[in-house]
């Protein structure tokens, strides 16, 4: 389940108004909630499953697992159809007891998908990395 949780979150990102000048879509244009899902591993295993929501200014931004709190989600960078976000220091959901320090996503966003990496660092020292997609909640 944290896996699921690490993976949504790399899945659920926003662009910025220089993506836009690019002929990127802007944060108004991916505002919303997006479903996502995040795997790992040579048969992409699904480990988690989410909601991003998204906001047109890239400011409250948040990840939300079943059964857990909504984690604050952070626009590190952006450019053209990329997007990297980042969120952390918070409690995994897929390792108990562990924290995730960092979580790393670089999204790049088509219409109403969305299809990425993600790379989560863990107290422990622990990094996993995987796949994220997502789809705009309709």
């Amino acid at each position: 389940m944290r896996r699921s949780l690490i993976l949504s979150a790399v899945a659920l990102t926003s662009y910025t108004a220089s993506a836009h000048a690019q002929g990127g879509s802007t944060l108004s244009s991916v505002a919303g909630t997006w479903v996502t899902e995040s795997t790992v591993g040579p048969k992409d295993s699904v480990v988690a499953r989410g909601l991003l929501t998204a906001t047109a200014d890239g400011k409250g931004w948040t990840l939300k697992y079943p059964g857990h709190d909504p984690i604050p989600v952070r626009v590190a960078a952006s450019g053209g159809d990329s997007v990297v976000t980042e969120a952390g220091p918070y409690p995994s959901i897929l390792r108990p007891g562990q924290t995730v320090t960092l979580l790393r996503i670089v999204a790049h966003f088509k219409g109403e998908t969305m299809s990425g990496t993600f790379e989560a660092h863990y107290s422990s020292g622990a990094v996993l990395r995987g796949k994220t997609t997502a789809a705009r909640k309709k």
